[in-house]
């Protein structure tokens, strides 16, 4: 269908005015309007409509003082609901019956309200573009502005004298209404965000702290200052600081800051009146209407006590069928492996065997492991010790060195950083060999296995990639539930273990992984 032009829309509206009976040597007969309660009713749901284009009309009038301009505000239906300027035009135009409450339709005469409605679009009459011949000495535009769904809200419009008048007056308008919009938008997203942080900080078991864009601290409630061990009186000290001088969560943040991205389920173990207490940890980015920062909010739960009832738990039903599981695996694997254990002794005393130490070593972490089976449901007794990662790596890939041979996989370490952890260094190899076994088994036709050592944020991060299969984003949320498992000959049980253990060594784990381009695990030891 061809797009009718103005003049064409103009003649088209005047021809109705002729068919419906309108007098153009009368004015305008506005039959239809609001009572004085509807009206109140309406002024009411547009206040802040109405206030926000109060501020844009005060600072248009203001830099066109002595000019005869009227601002007139309608609803999107059509009634006016207020207007603004020139006291002497508002004055006539109320003697003519026009005035708050009325409905501006094509019933009253050609106006530029009813067909900016009618056409969604900016419209302008001036002089004989209106019907009635009181309003030829008059030049209008109105123009529409919109909710964030992009439908119109209401109009706002220009009436002066047709010898002031100004051939930019609609391109202003069109302006002014942008501006209307985008203040409407940026105060809707600021009072939700007000709700959102007002709920938040309310919550009687979170500790939420809320910065800005640049990390500065915008609020924080009461719990958040106690878990964070902060004095109450210090409330005003830390609102307006830097949530990077937090030094237990600053560098979640700066996380969440620098890569936008969320950082959720963080586990903390922080020490508090000389015992550890643990804490679940979100930072998540809150964005506006345009997309762009505008808040970082973090939130602070403590689960010490779930922590502490992680024992009851573990008698639910598939850890007891897991603890099943794993007696009868270890109990058959002891026999034998007890008897390798004697032949070893019994060869030595013959004749020194090579790689004896280490041989016997492997045996007895063996007997480590399976012991572990043996009591999956029970904390296993550790024994810290400083120990370097570098050396459990070596010693963990001098086991695989003919498998990864055999395979065809390429191993690469990158050893940028060698701290000293406290660890129990058997359970710290199982770890590593649950990994690298996962790894090893992600390249079932060779491939490439990169380990790195670094320090992150005080951590000894280790990360083992391959290049391998992948998983997708399903499988990584399982990872680590008892039974869960993509391998054929899998159980399911080596995640959950490891994640036990470096959760055991106050550390983390994060895992990405992508189908078919492989899976990265880094793993965080405090230093």
């Amino acid at each position: 269908m061809k797009t009718m032009t103005d003049n064409q829309i103009i003649q088209d509206s005047k021809q109705q005015c002729k068919l419906r009976g309108i007098d153009p040597e009368q004015p305008p007969v506005f039959a239809n309007r609001l009572s004085a309660e509807q009206l109140k009713t309406q002024v009411s749901k547009y206040r802040e409509v109405i206030e926000v284009i109060d501020f844009f009309v005060h600072k248009f009038l203001s830099s066109i003082t002595g000019t005869p301009i009227l601002v007139a505000i309608s609803d999107d239906e059509g009634y006016l609901l207020a207007f603004q300027g020139d006291p002497t035009i508002i004055d006539t135009i109320r003697q003519i019956g026009l005035g708050e409450g009325a409905l501006m339709n094509e019933d009253v005469g050609t106006n530029s309200i009813a067909l900016c409605l009618r056409h969604k679009r900016p419209f302008q009459l001036v002089g004989e573009d209106h019907y009635q011949q009181i309003l030829h000495r008059l030049a209008c535009c109105t123009a529409p502005f919109h909710n964030e769904d992009n439908q119109i809200l209401g109009t706002i419009s220009f009436m002066a004298d047709i010898d002031v008048t100004h051939p930019h007056l609609l391109p202003l308008l069109c302006t002014m209404a942008d501006s209307i919009e985008r203040e409407l938008l940026l105060r809707q997203s600021n009072a939700q965000l007000e709700l959102l942080n007002q709920m938040l900080l309310e919550t009687n078991y979170l500790g939420v702290i809320i910065t800005d864009e640049h990390g500065k601290i915008a609020d924080i409630n009461e719990n958040g200052m106690n878990m964070l061990e902060i004095e109450q009186t210090r409330y005003y000290d830390i609102i307006g600081s830097s949530v990077f001088e937090l030094t237990e969560i600053g560098h979640y943040f700066e996380r969440t800051l620098m890569l936008n991205d969320q950082c959720t389920g963080l586990e903390l173990a922080l020490e508090r009146s000389g015992s550890i207490q643990h804490f679940m940890m979100d930072v998540v980015p809150a964005f506006d209407s345009s997309g762009k920062l505008s808040r970082v909010i973090g939130s602070l739960r403590n689960i010490t006590e779930m922590k502490r009832t992680e024992e009851v738990l573990r008698n639910t039903e598939k850890l007891v069928f897991a603890g099943q599981l794993a007696m009868s695996i270890a109990h058959e694997i002891r026999n034998p492996l007890t008897t390798v254990k004697g032949m070893l002794q019994l060869s030595n005393k013959d004749s020194r065997l090579p790689h004896y130490d280490l041989i016997m070593s492997e045996v007895e972490r063996m007997n480590l492991i399976v012991s572990e089976f043996l009591i999956l449901g029970k904390p296993q007794a550790v024994h810290f010790k400083n120990e370097r990662c570098s050396a459990i790596l070596q010693e963990m890939l001098g086991i695989f060195a003919i498998q990864v041979r055999m395979n065809n996989i390429t191993v690469t370490r990158n050893f940028q950083e060698d701290l000293e952890i406290k660890c129990d260094r058997n359970q710290i190899k199982q770890v590593f060999l649950n990994i690298l076994k996962n790894a090893m088994e992600a390249l079932p036709f060779g491939g490439d296995i990169m380990i790195t050592l670094a320090v992150e944020d005080g951590f000894q991060a280790i990360t083992i990639a391959d290049n391998g299969e992948g998983m997708s984003e399903e499988v990584l949320l399982k990872l680590g539930e008892p039974f869960h498992t993509t391998r054929f000959n899998g159980n399911g049980l080596g995640m959950m273990i490891v994640k036990k253990i470096v959760s055991a060594h106050k550390g983390h784990i994060t895992i990405k992984s992508e189908i078919g381009q492989g899976t990265a695990v880094k793993i965080f030891l405090p230093a």
